[in-house]
């Protein structure tokens, strides 16, 4: 006579088998992150050197940030558990969520790339914009997932009703807004329609990560609603915690279960978690360094509008400017001014990404760069700090490892 087998050991038995294909995954996988996409960080970088071509945020932690780091550093030797629950209520708090709906993570590529591992397969494809963030492409070539790559708009939005036709067998859309690299946002109508239209059994990931650069509405209304999305969020950006590590993903907690069935368990560093807590509760932070970041921005756009160049008009804190030229020849003059700047994308190979960054570092790069263009620069032979590149269905990755 069979046995009825307890419910206990069945839940185990599935977890385990999650787990175990979750390892299989992973062996050898590495996730890929802003600075390795950058070229970033292999070297240190020559002195008095204008770094924006990361998308850091040049500003650092905020003071309220930085005494908290200094104030908790002593207990490192702890895990702590408890201060990253604290940041979870303080933030859920804030914006009106349930604490199971927020979990966080080390930054933001983490939950980026498990969500991908967690809802893509050889027969559930990832959809996303070109172009646009490409870490995503690399979890999915590690699910085996189809890499779906669908042109913005005309006007540098998501083309949602072509990302929903190329990809009827979609497992994940992927929606950065404002976008990285153009900086320019895809409308929550846009991403209604999308969550309305997408097949039933996939799920749409929208990265805020740039989010407050800009007076877009965010889509945490959407998880609030139970729908079927994840929404991420990080500390990397407008609060300047790139190097600290701190972000969330918000979304119902079954589809939280799945993804971080991927990640494991690992205590959130807390210096970076007391620097974060520390931030939501300033609420000086994020209008006041919008307002830095739109003024030094909009300055430098009015300098390439009166100079002839051309770029795509951004929200964020970094833009895609068009030198009418090979992007890496630029990218190499510049890095030989001592100026770094941002990568290329293959669909765009006259464009250069660059980040916004302190007024004096924007005039350095105006001086620079028109040294470049008028062809008084001499270009280096190679850009310093590249890396070796992964190739991902014709998509060049420069700067990260293999």
């Amino acid at each position: 006579m069979a046995t009825k087998e307890n419910p206990a050991c069945r839940s185990r038995r599935s977890f385990l088998q999650v787990s175990a294909a979750a390892a299989a995954v992973t062996v050898g996988y590495r996730i890929l992150t802003e600075p390795m996409l950058a070229h970033a960080g292999s070297v240190p970088y020559p002195k008095d050197a204008v770094l924006i071509n990361a998308n850091e945020n040049p500003l650092g932690p905020c003071s309220v940030a930085c005494d908290a780091v200094n104030s908790v550093a002593s207990q490192g030797g702890r895990y702590s558990d408890w201060m990253t629950t604290d940041l979870i209520k303080t933030f859920a708090s804030a914006e009106g969520l349930k604490p199971e709906y927020v979990h966080a993570f080390p930054g933001s590529s983490g939950p980026l790339h498990y969500s991908v591992l967690a809802f893509t397969s050889p027969t559930k494809s990832y959809v996303t914009a070109d172009p646009g963030y490409e870490a995503g492409a690399h979890a999915a070539k590690a699910s085996g997932a189809r890499f779906v790559k669908v042109p913005l708009t005309k006007t540098y939005a998501h083309d949602v009703k072509a990302m929903l036709a190329a990809a009827p067998d979609a497992g994940m859309f992927y929606i950065c807004t404002p976008n990285n690299p153009t900086g320019t946002l895809t409308s929550h109508s846009d991403i209604e329609f999308l969550l309305a239209s997408k097949p039933k059994d996939s799920i749409l990931l929208v990265d805020e990560a740039y989010l407050h650069f800009s007076d877009a509405a965010s889509a945490l209304d959407l998880v609030k609603a139970d729908k079927d999305l994840i929404v991420l969020r990080t500390f990397s950006k407008i609060y300047g915690m790139a190097g600290l590590r701190c972000g969330f993903a918000i979304a119902r907690p079954d589809l939280l279960e799945k993804m971080t069935a991927f990640s494991g368990w690992s205590a959130m560093p807390i210096t970076a978690v007391a620097a974060a807590t520390a931030s939501l509760k300033d609420p000086r932070i994020v209008p006041d360094r919008r307002r830095i970041n739109s003024t030094i921005r909009e300055a430098t756009f009015q300098w390439l509008s009166k100079s002839g160049y051309s770029f795509v008009p951004s929200q964020s804190n970094c833009f895609m400017l068009d030198a009418k030229r090979p992007a890496k020849e630029v990218i190499a003059a510049m890095a030989a001014q001592n100026v770094f700047i941002g990568r290329q994308w293959p669909v765009w190979p006259t464009h250069v990404r660059v980040t916004v960054g302190t007024q004096p570092e924007m005039e350095r790069f105006q001086e620079a760069f028109q040294r470049v263009m008028s062809g008084a620069a001499v270009s280096a032979r190679h850009v310093p700090h590249e890396a070796s590149a992964i190739h991902l269905d014709g998509l060049v990755v420069p700067g990260s490892r293999t």
